[in-house]
């Protein structure tokens, strides 16, 4: 079964393609960084204007490089939310086109299931398991027990962890995307120079927040003398890690324990972050439970995660009609 993914719910415009004979077959990523540095962040009307000249020509690219003609595929699975309204709108238009021009099958994939599933494309999933959904836009822990069967144990009270880093980065000097350049800067950092807290450790929830967290850091660096040392910038990028890593192992390793799980998983950009991987793996070990972290290439926003969980759906007879809506918003949900 071929499968053509396509996922623009942010600023990269990426189409893939998931065979089930080979796994992803190919995943093509046109990045909108270059577009966007220059305003330190996503300007949504850029990003839809982008997909739109960038989208239909990656698909063709796609398919060349395969040797594959639209009729040869069996669907198409696109984003259908969460995300920035204007992009989505694009890359669904975009999916539903081809299907009508071809004849073929629609799924719409929920952006944070693709993400969760963005594990099981190197390697098999060990289920019932909780992940750590954690990016620029999202913070939640998802307790797991099949694909298809998904519940959401918590979240964030106001910003995402992705946010802290990134404004972290910009008030520090640091280019945009600012969590690649923290984790890089923090290696070199030295701890116990400057404290910063972990809010809401007792409580009992799983619930995190960092909006008190980029208070904590704006007044500190704003106290600094300019312009900042290489030194400084590296001792308060190390703290800052160490304070968002802090929250993010305590609530997940609190959700395995309620669910008596086997396994936990991490999704999403930050899940690239070496920090981050390497506590989740030691305490992991520590109690016996399953992590093996997704490959960096499939962190980020990517179309093979989108491509695989529309595989899911079609394996499992699940179909959308061309009057499929895109949602800004939603929280996800079953639908096994």
């Amino acid at each position: 079964m071929k499968i053509l993914g396509i996922e623009p719910s942010c600023d990269d415009t990426s189409v893939a393609l998931d065979d089930s004979e080979r796994g992803v077959a190919e995943s093509l990523v046109s990045s909108q960084v270059d577009l966007h540095d220059h305003f330190g962040g996503v300007v949504p009307e850029l990003a839809s204007r982008a997909h739109l000249v960038n989208l239909l020509p990656l698909v063709d690219y796609l398919l060349e490089r395969q040797e594959l003609r639209l009729k040869d595929l069996d669907g198409v699975a696109v984003t259908a939310g969460p995300g920035l309204i204007g992009a989505l709108l694009v890359g669904l238009s975009t999916g539903k086109a081809l299907c009508a021009a071809a004849d073929l099958p629609l799924v719409g994939v929920h952006h944070i299931e693709g993400h969760i599933l963005a594990n099981a494309l190197t390697a098999d999933m060990v289920l019932p398991a909780v992940v750590l959904v954690v990016s620029g836009g999202h913070t939640e822990v998802v307790y797991m027990p099949e694909v298809g069967k998904y519940e959401l144990m918590g979240g964030t009270l106001d910003d995402a962890a992705g946010e802290a880093f990134d404004k972290t980065a910009k008030l520090l000097g640091l280019p945009y995307p600012g969590g690649p350049h923290i984790d890089r800067m923090a290696e070199k950092g030295t701890p116990g120079r400057f404290s910063f807290p972990r809010p809401l450790q007792k409580d009992p929830r799983i619930v995190f927040s960092f909006s008190g967290l980029k208070t904590a850091v704006r007044v500190v660096v704003d106290d600094l003398p300019r312009p900042l040392d290489e030194q400084t910038v590296a001792d308060v990028s190390y703290e800052v890690q160490e304070a968002i890593v802090d929250s993010l192992c305590d609530r997940l390793l609190r959700a395995a324990r309620r669910k008596h799980v086997a396994a936990v998983y991490l999704a999403g950009g930050v899940a690239a972050n070496g920090r981050l991987r390497s506590r989740v793996a030691e305490e992991a070990a520590a109690r016996n439970l399953h992590f093996t972290p997704p490959e960096r290439v499939y962190c980020t926003d990517n179309a093979a995660m989108i491509a695989y969980a529309g595989w899911c759906h079609f394996a499992a007879g699940r179909r959308d009609t061309l009057d499929l809506d895109s949602f800004p918003r939603k929280p996800l949900s079953s639908w096994r």
